[in-house]
């Protein structure tokens, strides 16, 4: 099945491919939201466990997926090879950092709005907060994708295919932990699935600007890779981690995220 779907993918344009993958991370967000209409609220355990297992996924995925082929596509020997991954990993830290700042929002363990003084609600803020994890995840598809229609040979649409179901799995958790609390808030099922799913339509946008950025500067390629990479590392050290370790859940959140990680990890190796 998964070269079927490998197949299909190399047939048709990688930016559209780039479109579709990142579709469908989306769509397993929206999945997750969905669970609003079955439950009214989630164990916190559960939600911690998931966020933990989200972050796992997120680290791997940046490593196995980015940063290696970044570093395997560069030129030359020593810090010469390594200077380009180094290099975007930190503009792609920086960036978030930037939108950190800039974009109110709030984490959802959290009291204090992070971001410029805003007169946003509560429900608003907690969805810009997703709305900023998936910016990167969503930039990660589409620069591999965006590789591949390069004709870049460290960039493969296997590659790229593995990372987008790495991320749709990890975005099904995703749209539980922002819709659950929004449920729990008060809000109607229907408005917490629809804040839920919104939360990872950047991602289509994000994929489609990475892959077009790529294809038509094709030797920014190792530092676009390092860029998602290192945007992605941001977001889980400086939000998604933290969340996890609010209440009493950190061994269970711990472990989400060693579980989230082997599984990014054999999903890349065995399948990109």
């Amino acid at each position: 099945m998964f070269q079927s779907i490998v197949d299909y993918f190399t047939s048709i344009d990688p930016i559209l491919a780039a479109l579709y993958a990142s579709l469908f991370t989306w769509f397993l967000t929206a999945l997750g939201a969905s669970f609003v209409f079955m439950f009214k609220t989630m164990n916190r355990t559960v939600l911690d466990g998931m966020l933990g297992f989200t972050g796992g996924v997120m680290v791997a995925a940046s490593f196995w997926s980015l940063l290696a082929p970044a570093i395997e596509m560069t030129g030359g020997e020593g810090f010469a090879k390594v200077i380009p991954a180094a290099f975007g990993f930190f503009l792609g830290a920086l960036f978030i950092f930037g939108i950190d700042k800039v974009l109110p929002h709030l984490h959802i363990n959290f009291k204090v709005t992070e971001g410029i003084k805003s007169p946003w609600q509560r429900t608003t803020l907690l969805v810009s907060a997703i709305t900023l994890h998936n910016i990167p995840e969503g930039l990660a598809v589409g620069v591999l994708f965006g590789g591949v229609a390069a004709g870049i040979p460290e960039a493969s649409i296997a590659g790229a295919v593995t990372l987008a179901i790495g991320i749709g799995i990890q975005n099904f958790p995703e749209g539980i932990a922002v819709a659950m609390p929004l449920r729990r808030m008060g809000m109607s099922r229907w408005k917490s699935f629809m804040y839920g799913q919104s939360s990872a339509l950047v991602e289509p946008v994000a994929a489609v600007l990475g892959a077009f950025a790529v294809t038509f500067f094709t030797p920014i390629l190792p530092y676009a890779l390092a860029f998602a990479a290192g945007a992605m590392i941001f977001v889980v050290v400086e939000e998604v981690i933290p969340e996890t370790q609010q209440d009493k859940n950190t061994d269970i959140a711990t472990l989400g995220f060693v579980g989230g990680f082997i599984v990014m990890m054999v999903l890349d190796v065995a399948l990109g």
